[in-house]
């Protein structure tokens, strides 16, 4: 049981995140219990949406945004989010089973988002303190520096849903995938 309530439906949220959370279940086809719980502060949900829409814009794929997440995910062992991004993986942006489990390691099956996924693993495990040989080695794999920017935002998007998913303890509202350091 979560922590922190979880409102039950849109009409139960602030009247200021029911639009936005109106938004998340057009794009989705459902408001998933992360988007109701961080709807709880309409600022908080403004600003998550807003981020990630953000992020949609920007030059890294779909398919590397979830591939990082993923390696995030594991490495911060948010189960919620484990589940969420390996179901947007398969479904969504078509991973196979052998590159999310890849992704999950910190790595990648594909050589360039291999550089990528590495360097926001470490990243993360790093506290952002990377070596100027860390850096030099994403932008010899092809990455500029738009893009290196855009990995560490998508580590700090997936950071905040992974903090705050832990500190609730969000119920899990798609298909379980526990953490390898778990399982």
């Amino acid at each position: 049981m979560s922590r922190l309530p979880i409102p039950a439906t849109i009409d139960a949220a602030p009247a200021a995140s029911q639009p936005l959370l109106e938004g998340v279940k057009k794009k989705l086809g459902v408001a998933p219990n992360l988007y109701r719980l961080v709807g709880t502060s309409p600022a908080a949900l403004e600003g998550l949406l807003g981020l990630s829409a953000a992020l949609g814009k920007g030059v890294i794929s779909a398919a590397l945004g979830e591939r990082i997440a993923l390696a995030v995910s594991e490495i911060n062992d948010c189960n919620y989010c484990l589940s969420a991004h390996t179901y947007i993986a398969q479904k969504l942006v078509k991973l196979d089973d052998a590159e999310i489990a890849a992704n999950r390691a910190g790595r990648s099956n594909d050589a360039k988002a291999d550089a990528a996924v590495r360097f926001a693993a470490k990243v993360v495990r790093e506290r952002g303190h990377v070596e100027e040989a860390d850096v030099a080695a994403l932008k010899s794999a092809g990455y500029d520096d738009a893009q290196v920017i855009e990995i560490v935002l998508h580590v700090a998007l997936s950071t905040f849903t992974n903090y705050l998913n832990e500190v609730a303890k969000t119920d899990i509202d798609f298909p379980v995938a526990q953490a390898l350091q778990a399982a």
